[in-house]
């Protein structure tokens, strides 16, 4: 399955075309300000493209190596929520240096004790005349190291369900009472973080949408994603692919071990199968169809798949997978190593799979909720 994009002398292609001829080496304030970078959202932030146009200008800025800024927590998840919800002030503060990225963001979500129950945060937003004050602690926060600014959400009333009294705040990373400690990973590198907050204050400015009401715009950010032909690798979209490990293994001349061909051939098959299940989704928004349950499939499967293709290129390795360096057949290339000591993330971050596996079989399947094992509910008597 191949999804057919409108041809060369297409006025969407034109116009990108005509804009790199002004800027072959764009900055990312001049993507921003063409509405390459966002281009789904309303102007003048973006072009309000349909996923089609969306997939024209992706296609294009490719083509000419034209790289968008790298801010996935500013673009995907803090612009689309103030957006939605920020005050006109708060749009022209932070929208535009958010999509040049001149301004990293990070998000303060996850908790030691509020990782895949996240509305079971404890981390408190206290109400002091014009100010907030935070005491807590967040976890697994990537580039809370690098960020200028966090999208943080607290809890400021403790008194109702957990689900309500959370309140989304921005939170610029500077401020006095912050400590950010780094978590350094088995790959050796630094990107998460633990935050401390102690007596932070923010000003009720900062707070983006009504007090209280923050989990449904922490829901918001997660149906914002932009359409896109990108994202093959097993790494979360980036890295080498299926394809790619086995392209490596013809070049050196074959494998010879049975389990080794079964697992490459396994492999190479679920690559297909995500590569279709991805066509699928970006056909259906082309389409104008509603998203249909392909995106949660499609990361359950993918985690396992980052985790297998890894771990097949290490077998594939034989001793000298021991080294750091080292690819298959000895093929010195740092991914596959780097990969495979990071594939273990994949089936935790983002939601974990048992999270996953739970949407797909209550809200695609059908199912009943899981029970209440603390309640005593029997087995036996959950039925449908």
């Amino acid at each position: 399955m191949d999804l057919i994009l409108p041809g060369e002398d297409d006025p969407r292609r034109l116009g990108v075309r005509a804009f790199l001829e002004d800027h072959p080496t764009p900055t990312g304030r001049q993507l921003a300000e063409a509405g390459y970078v966002a281009p789904h959202w309303p102007r003048p932030w973006g072009l309000g493209a349909d996923p089609l146009h969306q997939l024209l200008i992706d296609e294009e800025l490719r083509r000419a190596g034209v790289r968008r800024p790298d801010n996935q927590i500013g673009i995907g998840w803090a612009g689309p929520t103030i957006l939605h919800a920020g005050t006109p002030a708060q749009k022209e503060r932070y929208l535009m240096p958010l999509l040049a990225g001149e301004e990293i963001w990070c998000q303060l979500f996850s908790e030691p004790s509020a990782g895949s129950d996240l509305a079971s945060l404890a981390t408190r937003a206290l109400r002091d005349g014009d100010d907030y004050v935070i005491r807590g602690q967040k976890v697994w926060t990537s580039g809370a190291h690098l960020a200028q600014f966090g999208i943080l959400i607290a809890r400021t009333d403790p008194e109702v369900p957990k689900h309500d009294g959370i309140t989304y705040l921005i939170c610029p990373m500077d401020s006095q009472g912050i400590t950010v400690r780094p978590i350094v990973d088995m790959t050796g590198m630094h990107s998460f973080n633990e935050v401390f907050f102690d007596d932070v204050h923010l000003p009720v400015a900062n707070r983006v949408g009504e007090e209280n009401r923050g989990w449904s715009l922490a829901k918001v950010t997660l149906g914002n994603e932009r359409v896109s032909l990108s994202g093959a690798g097993t790494i979360w979209g980036r890295g080498p692919t299926a394809a790619d490990l086995v392209e490596l293994v013809r070049q050196q001349g074959g494998c010879t071990e049975p389990l080794l061909r079964q697992r490459l051939a396994g492999a190479y098959i679920d690559g297909e199968v995500l590569r279709l299940l991805r066509l699928r989704t970006v056909a259906a928004a082309v389409a104008g169809r509603p998203p249909g349950p392909e995106a949660s499939v499609r990361k359950a499967l993918a985690d396992a798949h980052g985790k297998e293709v890894m771990r097949l290129a290490k077998d594939l390795s034989g001793a000298a997978g021991m080294l750091a360096e080292a690819a298959p057949f000895g093929v010195t290339d740092p991914v596959w190593s780097f990969g495979f000591l990071f594939s273990p993330a994949l089936t935790i971050g983002g939601g974990t799979a048992e999270v996953q596996r739970n949407i797909i079989a209550e809200r695609s399947l059908g199912l009943p909720h899981e029970p209440d094992r603390d309640a005593g509910t029997p087995w036996s008597r959950i039925r449908r």
